[in-house]
């Protein structure tokens, strides 16, 4: 994790009242660090091997709050477990999920807003004008079949 989005992750807890411990901060590092979406079964493994006496009824708290403060974001990619990403620190980016209905694999899709253009700003755009709605952010899920999957397919 970046001195930034430790510093961000800490500013947090702070303005809400809340303490930095040990577990909270492992959690976070260890969702930093990953590429991809774990589930809190996944995280609970992990961060066991740190703190062996940690429950998993722990785990599912510390999420929950991480994805209040804004931390974490939670994603359900009907495989039947929550999964979750590290965003704090990352506002100026926009993010999409392809997800292959076969093999389960996420592949992340990722624009640098300061540097990119949002392929669906004109779809934001129209959904802001027509319902008068504020968009903070948006967590869209394409659903199809990776090129693994596909080969396989076409082959049969």
């Amino acid at each position: 994790m970046s001195f930034e989005q430790r510093w961000c992750c800490r500013k947090r807890f702070r303005e809400c009242g809340l303490k930095w411990t040990q577990t909270r901060e492992a959690i976070i590092n260890l969702l930093s660090s990953k590429k991809g979406h774990l589930s809190a079964e996944e995280i609970f493994l992990e961060v066991k091997k740190l703190y062996p006496g940690i429950g998993l009824a722990t785990v599912y708290r510390t999420l929950e709050l991480l994805t209040e403060l804004g931390i974490l974001r939670k994603f359900d990619f009907k495989d039947g477990r929550a999964r979750y990403e590290f965003i704090a620190g990352r506002q100026t980016v926009e993010h999409y999920h392809l997800i292959c209905r076969i093999c389960g694999k996420i592949i992340d899709y990722e624009i640098d807003l300061e540097n990119q253009q949002d392929p669906l700003k004109d779809l934001k755009s129209t959904l802001i004008e027509k319902f008068n709605f504020s968009i903070e952010r948006s967590d869209i899920q394409f659903f199809g079949l990776c090129e693994k999957c596909r080969h396989h397919l076409e082959k049969d």
